[in-house]
């Protein structure tokens, strides 16, 4: 996608409400990898995902500045809740100052800590997981949360197609790469779920378990 694209794409969709539009940019400001927040567009495709799945019980796994996680409350019913888990204790006091602000912020629990940790300690009814965090660890987090996840509920794995260097000669060290391909592979031959890919930004995961 092109930055005209992305511009006219913006200027057609729903706004991005005024809180995100702040934490947005406190993330440009504020943080090294700024990419790493969903954005404008992924954000009100995520918001919409969630009114179409309507799940009560939503599994985030990297939580980053917050923005994917009041994306998915703001498109939850008054019931539903998130969990939502950050390993970067650095980004906690901001991550709880915009919950704070936010009109859906009482949707969301914030973990802090490791996912491989958290995980186990959590119920097993989830309708929807994200999986944004460490790269190298998809394959693990998946066969961690597909038990946690009901039969016809969906897991969601973003930058599946990791800014086209999966398509390209793979450099000596790139563990994240390596792990998306092996991540990718591995999900293709699973029978245990349904799967497709969107290109959109970096690539996203659909899949539903069977």
């Amino acid at each position: 996608m092109t930055i005209d694209e992305e511009e006219y794409i913006c200027q057609h969709i729903e706004a991005e409400p005024e809180l995100l539009q702040k934490l947005q940019r406190y993330t440009n400001l504020h943080t090294i990898n700024p990419r790493m927040a969903a954005g404008h567009i992924q954000g009100r495709i995520l918001k919409m995902l969630c009114r179409m799945v309507k799940p009560k019980k939503i599994l985030e796994l990297g939580t980053f500045t917050g923005y994917s996680a009041l994306c998915w409350a703001e498109g939850l019913d008054a019931d539903g809740h998130i969990d939502t888990i950050e390993i970067n204790d650095e980004l906690e006091d901001n991550i709880r100052k915009v919950f704070a602000e936010s009109p859906y912020g009482e949707k969301i629990t914030l973990h802090i800590g490791d996912a491989c940790e958290v995980i186990p300690t959590l119920g097993n009814d989830y309708d929807l997981v994200f999986i944004d965090a460490d790269k190298r660890l998809y394959s693990e987090y998946f066969e961690m949360v597909l038990p946690k996840v009901k039969q016809g509920g969906f897991i969601l794995a973003d930058n599946t197609l990791w800014g086209g260097k999966l398509l390209q000669p793979l450099q000596h060290g790139d563990q994240q790469t390596r792990a998306i391909l092996a991540f990718n592979n591995m999900i293709a031959n699973d029978s245990r779920i349904e799967k497709v890919i969107l290109p959109m930004r970096d690539g996203l995961t659909i899949m539903q378990k069977k």
